[in-house]
């Protein structure tokens, strides 16, 4: 069995979805497995993974709307405001969507949908350096 880990340094403009597949999929050449699993693990508390349409980029506009309408920044209630506003709202939208994503391999292949791809969820407005650990098992 072959396991393979490499940390992608992803840097940020501020709050929106940035795909990351082309990465994991250059991870997964790198390790030479063809048949397996990799997972995408996000080491932060104010962003998320998701697998999510990358066809139509309104889409994943919708979902980052709802997500705001859901946990509006900004929210007098919050008391963790440490780092402003929208501190405690992005830790909230980490909590209800995914810190790590698990996708099948075969053939040396991402087994994902037609219309699949795997973002990174910036959920701070600031511009931020995030780091997500792919780790690639199998033969």
């Amino acid at each position: 069995m072959i396991i393979h880990h490499a940390t992608l340094a992803i840097s940020t403009s501020g709050t929106g979805t940035y795909e990351i597949t082309d990465r994991v999929v250059a991870e997964l050449r790198r390790s030479g497995v063809r048949n397996g699993i990799v997972t995408v693990f996000c080491r932060h508390t104010s962003c998320s993974l998701v697998i999510f349409e990358n066809a139509d980029p309104s889409a994943r506009a919708d979902l980052e709307a709802w997500f705001d309408r859901l946990v509006p920044g900004g929210d007098p209630r919050f008391s963790h405001t440490a780092e402003g506003p929208d501190d405690m709202p992005a830790h909230l939208k980490m909590a209800l969507t995914r810190t790590s994503e698990t996708i099948p391999i075969a053939e040396a292949r991402l087994l994902l949908g037609e219309w699949q791809g795997v973002f990174l969820w910036e959920h701070r407005a600031a511009p931020h350096r995030r780091h997500v650990v792919v780790t690639v098992m199998g033969e």
